[in-house]
């Protein structure tokens, strides 16, 4: 029988996706804070992207099921506000990923944000930075909506969150 290691759940994370952003794991979104490995019982933690996020309980759910499939005892899957999630926690793949989808990714963020900041914005179809900011406030609270002058594409950024 195969010992379940530390290094096994986070391959197993990798195939969760965020219900938002399927094409994104958890682990390149940057939000599995912890991984907690005690004989043969995992716990994750996870951060949510913003405190109100819809898709907590879808997350977890996926999470879990996941981390099931591995042969361990049990399996503990907890949201934590430990730390702040930042978009500075998603990884170079996730942000190329992001880009793929069709998401402007964050610039990283020392925690102030401007409009200057949401303003200077890449297009994720032509890489245009000929691009106008229409509206700060996206269908999620961590996206504003963008418009691409060269390739008449409208799109969303992720918002730098610090």
């Amino acid at each position: 029988m195969h010992t379940v290691t530390e290094q096994d759940i986070w391959q197993a994370l990798e195939e969760v996706m965020d219900p938002e952003i399927p094409r994104v794991s958890v682990v390149d979104l940057g939000m599995i804070h912890e991984v907690k490995l005690r004989g043969n019982k995992a716990e994750i933690s996870f951060l949510p992207t913003f405190s109100g996020c819809p898709a907590l309980d879808y997350i977890t759910r996926d999470i879990k099921q996941r981390i099931e499939q591995l042969p361990l005892d049990s399996v503990a899957v907890n949201v934590t506000y430990a730390v702040p999630w930042s978009t500075n926690r998603i990884t170079e793949k996730g942000k190329k990923l992001l880009k793929e989808s069709g998401l402007a990714p964050p610039k990283h963020s020392d925690g102030y944000i401007s409009l200057d900041v949401l303003s200077d914005t890449e297009c994720p179809y032509c890489s245009s930075r000929n691009t106008v900011l229409q509206s700060p406030f996206g269908p999620t609270l961590c996206r504003a909506i963008h418009y691409c002058k060269n390739c008449s594409q409208a799109f969303e950024q992720f918002k730098p969150v610090a």
